[in-house]
């Protein structure tokens, strides 16, 4: 269950109307800028319908074991992505329809599962493009197959939704490292580089607009949204993420609060 709070001090500040870092979620109040550790889909059942202006997320993705034993990323983190072989539930995404107020969604995903996320959206009547990550160093593999250097990312958006961002925001396809760096520093097998969820974030939603991220992992996506003036929502149901998360929250509040020298991602 989600608890009830004391308003934080950086919502006491003279001038901010505490209302404005708080949502409703079922029938209590909850920060705005908060992760909860707990499971997505409950999470979701909890919050008010229409009231998520956007929702980034990177769920687990179906992955082909034979492919992925052959790769580094696998050896040092082997229980973690077989935890996540299997995909997930697609019912997650009629609940998170319920709670935005017009479709507006990224989806990182794999090959394996473009098809069934642009049929699901298609039959939602969505506008929707297919972002592409391309590693410059990923894994080597050999035998038969192709180097696993691109990763997917749908995006699907209601007819109406506004698309902002700027020429260099709107590019379609991202080019970086495999993100060692992030992997190592916080732990999590599939972290995204954060510049491209602020280029998400930036492209589709409104400062002050509220972000949700229910596969919230280390939280990338909720640092992304404060540094980019959004509230945010996470909800991540792994304690050790979570508490990871918990700590890049944190610090990137202090740092907006600071001198404005907030984590920040490589310029793409």
């Amino acid at each position: 269950m989600i608890k009830s709070f004391t308003i934080p001090e950086f919502a006491r500040k003279e001038g901010t109307d505490y209302r404005d870092n708080i949502v409703r979620i079922g029938r209590k109040f909850a920060r705005v800028q908060q992760n909860y550790n707990m499971d997505c889909m409950e999470g979701i059942k909890l919050l008010d319908d229409n009231s998520i202006d956007l929702v980034v997320i990177d769920p687990p993705y179906k992955l082909d074991l034979n492919k992925v034993r052959k790769t580094n990323t696998f050896n040092n983190y082997a229980n973690e992505l077989l935890e996540l072989k299997d995909g997930f539930d697609l019912r997650v995404l009629d609940l998170l329809i319920k709670k935005m107020k017009k479709i507006n969604i990224y989806i990182y995903c794999s090959k394996r599962q473009i098809q069934e996320l642009l049929e699901y959206f298609t039959s939602k009547n969505c506008n929707y493009e297919v972002l592409t990550w391309h590693k410059q160093n990923p894994s080597p593999l050999t035998n038969n197959i192709y180097l696993p250097d691109t990763e997917y990312v749908i995006f699907a958006r209601e007819k109406g939704v506004k698309l902002y961002g700027n020429y260099h925001t709107k590019r379609k396809y991202y080019i970086s490292g495999a993100n060692q760096v992030d992997k190592k520093k916080y732990g999590h097998p599939t972290i995204k580089p954060l510049a491209f969820i602020e280029n998400h974030i930036e492209n589709s939603s409104k400062p002050d607009d509220i972000v949700l991220d229910c596969f919230a992992g280390s939280g990338t996506t909720l640092v992304g949204a404060i540094n980019k003036g959004r509230r945010f929502i996470g909800f991540e149901i792994n304690k050790k993420y979570y508490e990871i998360a918990q700590q890049r929250i944190a610090e990137a509040i202090r740092s907006k609060a600071g001198d404005g020298n907030e984590e920040k991602g490589d310029q793409l």
